[in-house]
């Protein structure tokens, strides 16, 4: 029987990275449907698991991607419920990489150092990647500080943190430039930059102006970098005493966690890889084992 991938896009295109990725995981059909919301995604949802018997419907799958981590999460929740008894598919949510790249950056963390009470920093922490980055560190044990250009912003990421994660250390910080954002980052042993494509978080220079920091993942790829001291190519690369990774070199892992979480949702038809669950791969894949 064949494996059949449902793709949801919340856009009014369904992505071509999200097909592209689902073929090189070895599906054999991918059906995608874009434009999906909440409220129309129930029948699509009963096309999935009306026809298939119960013991086959692990040939079937649903991916949850567009632009939106917030439409995606929507989604899911309306997805999941549409399920009952054995008529259930396994699910996947990574709208615009968001999961599978915080889990790639915090894994590759996680695979150079202990993170239980390491301080860290993740800036660009509101958005979709930044914030499941931070939720990652603190399920692991760091003491994350949050930075937003806003402290209600901050404020709201760090309590939805402490909602997923109930032993979650984090505070809130904002800052409105390059030169707050260095300050918020002294102290930091870890520092991940996930702002918005194109902008500069940490100016050239800050990392030698920053005692005991060892760590800097930039998750930004397009010019200007999000961390100017790093390169998009870094993989482990060490600048003025810290271990560097870019977006390209956190990539390769990303790419392997994206397609090992897809190939995945056909050994079982009841799985549901969410942040924490796609991270359980990425710590795999990344060969951390404690």
């Amino acid at each position: 029987m064949q494996t059949i991938l449902i793709q949801l896009d919340t856009d009014n295109q369904a992505s071509i990275f999200d097909r592209v990725v689902a073929i090189d995981s070895g599906v054999a059909q991918i059906f995608s449907c874009a434009a999906v919301t909440p409220e129309t995604v129930t029948a699509l949802v009963h096309g999935a698991i009306f026809t298939r018997g119960p013991a086959d419907l692990k040939h079937t799958a649903i991916f949850i991607g567009g632009s939106s981590a917030a439409a995606g999460e929507a989604l899911q929740k309306k997805v999941l419920k549409a399920f009952f008894g054995p008529l259930r598919v396994s699910v996947m949510m990574d709208s615009n990489g968001c999961n599978t790249t915080a889990a790639a950056a915090i894994a590759t963390a996680r695979k150079h150092m202990p993170l239980t009470n390491v301080p860290a920093t993740v800036l660009g922490a509101t958005g979709p990647v930044g914030l499941r980055a931070a939720e990652l560190l603190a399920a692991e044990g760091a003491q994350v500080t949050l930075v937003s250009r806003t402290q209600d912003r901050a404020k709201a990421a760090a309590e939805t943190i402490r909602e997923r994660v109930p032993q979650a250390i984090v505070v809130a910080g904002a800052a409105a430039d390059a030169q707050e954002n260095e300050a918020l980052c002294r102290g930091a042993e870890v520092v991940v930059a996930a702002g918005a494509a194109g902008a500069c978080l940490l100016s050239q220079g800050a990392l030698q102006r920053l005692p005991g920091l060892k760590l800097a993942i930039d998750l930004n790829a397009v010019p200007p970098l999000g961390l100017a001291d790093v390169s998009a190519n870094d993989k482990g690369v060490t600048h003025h005493g810290v271990l560097c990774y870019g977006a390209l070199g956190v990539g390769g892992l990303k790419m392997k966690v994206h397609r090992q979480c897809v190939a995945s949702l056909f050994e079982a038809s009841d799985r549901v890889l969410d942040t924490q669950a796609i991270y359980e791969v990425a710590r795999r894949t990344a060969g951390i084992t404690t």
